[in-house]
């Protein structure tokens, strides 16, 4: 694939990527595997959170994504408070300059035009902007790929995201409800297409061996979470945690009660004090914790359980992904929405209103239903399968045009 001059096609990805977020790098890494398979001649690097994590775990060049080294530090002395706003300025030119290098320029995935967790203005949505108006400005193509959107209340969080979404060349979402978000801020989504999550196109590992239903029960992963609510929720925030956790330590230790084994896993290193805390309040040995490193670690975890009961959104669709029977702790609609679309609407439970005996309630009530579940999930599996292939030939039709679009993008996921 090369440019009409005959060099290769130059991609960037941007993102925060590779800063212990295991969701956004394995977006990340469904897209590289796309340009891989479909576009094996351009040549990639990125502009993001973690530059030293992403060349060293995805083999590309990576430029730290703020000039500020203290970006996401409180800034409450005054030397520290002027530094942050040399950097927010310095980081117009330093993004133009990197756009500038590009023919495309790609977002893939995560939840960029939400703030369903606490979030500022002038923090990765000030970056998205500054992106998005350099490509216009500098006609290179920004696609937002796959992206997760929500109806946002704060005005100036609101307005960055809108002008974002608008000077984007190209946007896709992961549901139907982010197109709808967008929508309702004022995007024209006339053209915007829906297609499944990017994580569902990463490779799904094989299960040890098919379920027993005569064997004693299996274990049971429990994914977690540093939860506190989202942008609206910052008065209340200490409460929504003690709530969560209260809820989710008396539901692992009803399981250890039971016999059962439990796995905790987590999807972001800010989650590690969470798995401290459930082991310290749970001091039981059937309860261990796995240290994933990636969604594919992640899956493993995964297949070889029993069920899973997760709040974070790409570990229910890690859940999913391998087949496995998944209740859901739901902070935001994208959750519910991905559970209906995936057959298990009916056990989703509110993240911030945890209720244990409800939530064992609802829990054996999936268990018990285990075999038909993992049926709907291997259907459900297939299509999304092939919804993928569509986003992935849609992508290189919009930002590709001088590419070959042949069926080589079926191999692509």
């Amino acid at each position: 694939m090369t440019a009409a001059d005959g060099a290769p096609v130059r991609v960037g990805v941007f993102g925060l990527l590779g800063s212990g977020n295991l969701g956004n790098d394995g977006s990340l890494e469904a897209v590289l595997g796309y340009l891989r398979a479909a576009h094996p001649e351009a040549t990639v690097d990125a502009l993001c959170g973690g530059p030293e994590a992403v060349t060293t775990r995805f083999g590309i060049p990576a430029t730290r994504l703020h000039w500020y080294r203290g970006e996401y530090r409180t800034a409450s002395r005054a030397g520290a408070m002027a530094a942050k706003g040399l950097g927010k300025f310095v980081d117009v030119f330093r993004t133009a300059a990197w756009v500038r290098r590009h023919d495309v320029v790609i977002v893939p995935g995560m939840g960029v035009l939400e703030a369903t967790l606490p979030l500022r203005p002038w923090g990765f949505p000030y970056s998205l902007f500054l992106l998005c108006a350099s490509g216009r400005l500098l006609r290179t193509r920004v696609a937002l790929v796959g992206v997760g959107a929500a109806t946002i209340r704060d005005r100036p969080t609101r307005a960055l995201v809108r002008w974002s979404a608008r000077l984007a060349a190209y946007r896709s979402y992961r549901d139907a409800q982010s197109r709808d978000a967008m929508r309702a801020m004022g995007v024209d989504t006339a053209r915007d297409e829906v297609h499944p999550d990017l994580a569902f196109a990463l490779p799904t590992p094989r299960p040890s061996a098919p379920p027993n239903p005569s064997a004693p029960p299996g274990p049971v992963c429990v994914g977690v979470m540093d939860f506190h609510g989202g942008n609206d929720d910052r008065a209340r925030a200490e409460e929504i945690y003690r709530r969560y956790l209260d809820g989710t330590v008396r539901f692992v230790r009803a399981l250890v009660e039971e016999g059962r084994a439990v796995r905790l896993l987590t999807g972001d290193e800010c989650d590690a004090s969470v798995v401290a805390a459930i082991l310290d309040a749970v001091d039981s040995p059937l309860v261990t914790a796995a240290e994933p490193s990636s969604l594919a670690d992640l899956m493993k975890e995964m297949a070889a359980a029993d069920s899973v009961v997760a709040i974070r959104y790409h570990n229910l669709i890690c859940a999913l992904k391998t087949g496995t029977p998944v209740l859901a702790l739901c902070y935001a609609a994208k959750s519910d929405s991905l559970m209906a679309e995936m057959g298990l609407g009916a056990y989703c439970h509110p993240a911030r209103e945890v209720d244990a005996d409800r939530l064992l309630e609802q829990f054996r009530a999936l268990e018990k239903r285990s075999a038909e579940l993992r049926q709907t999930l291997d259907e459900r599996n297939l299509a999304v399968s092939r919804q993928l292939d569509r986003q992935f030939d849609s992508l290189t039709a919009a930002l590709f045009p001088a590419a070959d679009h042949s069926p080589t993008l079926r191999k692509a996921s």
